[in-house]
């Protein structure tokens, strides 16, 4: 099997996988404080992930600039997480991945924004669609739950700003290493907010003592983000981001999928249709950037 093909199957693992941790994360029982789950989901990680980094020869003392970025990149995917977390409480996973599959789109814009590359017009086109798919899911979520229908879209902004940190910081360090970086980054942000707010009866910050079933779940949360980011960072490495990144719509499948099985949610009409316009603007995006980018290659040699 070739590193493309192998890259390809870690990719649909990874999409497998992520929307059972959102589950996980769904089922643990609502007195535990989405900051106690996040907590779990990047302590796990750190610990799962720094052993392998360091078996691999990959972990090294960062220095005071490097240690600045990965507690930027920590910030930006707690805020994302968190987000996610917070809207999978009161709404179906689906309908939260497909508001948030919008993140391209940011994504785009903001490269365009911060990183001044050339984006065309047809894919700015494609960005305006994929918004306007993504109302189809939000208005009749905003009906019924409100602000709460928005916070996949700041799952949205806030993972766009860690993918431009992470594009930044990931040519120079090894995709284990940085993961388990982020995990301690985000361990070293959250954990002293838990002792803070401990016995305070803040319901996001003051931590409970889980016990039984919580138990499982939050360990589940933190194992399964641990090894689908490796699974992830794994098939980044052995293939093009490019060449994969389309895959990444199958979460949307599996959370469909998964939320059914587990919780008996299943999209409607309009959600579907908001998936569609999402997914097929995502891909056409993911499609003009590849294209743009082998583009941007030098001729070979004659």
């Amino acid at each position: 099997m070739d590193r493309a093909t192998q890259g390809i199957f870690l990719m649909v693992g990874f999409c497998i996988l992520a929307p059972l941790m959102d589950a996980l994360a769904k089922a643990t029982p609502h007195e535990i404080p989405v900051a106690e789950i996040l907590a779990a989901r990047f302590g796990i990680q750190a610990v799962l992930l720094l052993p392998i980094a360091m078996l691999l020869g990959k972990a090294h003392h960062i220095n005071l600039k490097e240690a600045a970025f990965h507690l930027l990149r920590g910030a930006m995917l707690i805020l994302a997480t968190f987000c996610f977390f917070s809207a999978i409480r009161h709404m179906p996973i689906a309908n939260a991945m497909a508001i948030f599959f919008v993140e391209p789109f940011i994504l785009t814009i903001l490269s365009a924004v911060i990183l001044h590359e050339t984006i065309g017009k047809r894919r700015v086109i494609a960005c305006v669609v994929g918004f306007i798919g993504a109302m189809f899911v939000i208005k009749p979520s905003f009906s019924t739950l409100g602000g709460v229908a928005l916070y996949p879209l700041g799952t949205a902004f806030t993972f766009a700003i860690y993918m431009i940190l992470t594009r930044s910081m990931a040519q120079k360090q090894h995709p284990v290493a940085l993961q388990a970086y982020t995990g301690i980054a985000a361990s070293f942000l959250l954990i002293p907010l838990l002792f803070i707010f401990d016995g305070t009866g803040n319901i996001l910050f003051d931590p409970v003592r889980p016990t039984g079933y919580a138990i499982w779940t939050l360990f589940g949360v933190g194992l399964i983000a641990g090894i689908s980011h490796l699974l992830l960072s794994t098939a980044l490495r052995l293939t093009p981001a490019g060449t994969i990144a389309p895959l990444q719509y199958l979460e949307i499948a599996a959370s469909v999928a998964i939320g059914y099985l587990a919780f008996n949610d299943f999209p409607d009409g309009w959600t579907w249709l908001g998936i569609t316009i999402v997914v097929a603007s995502g891909v056409y995006v993911f499609t003009r950037e590849r294209a743009a980018n082998i583009a941007r290659q030098p001729a070979p040699p004659v």
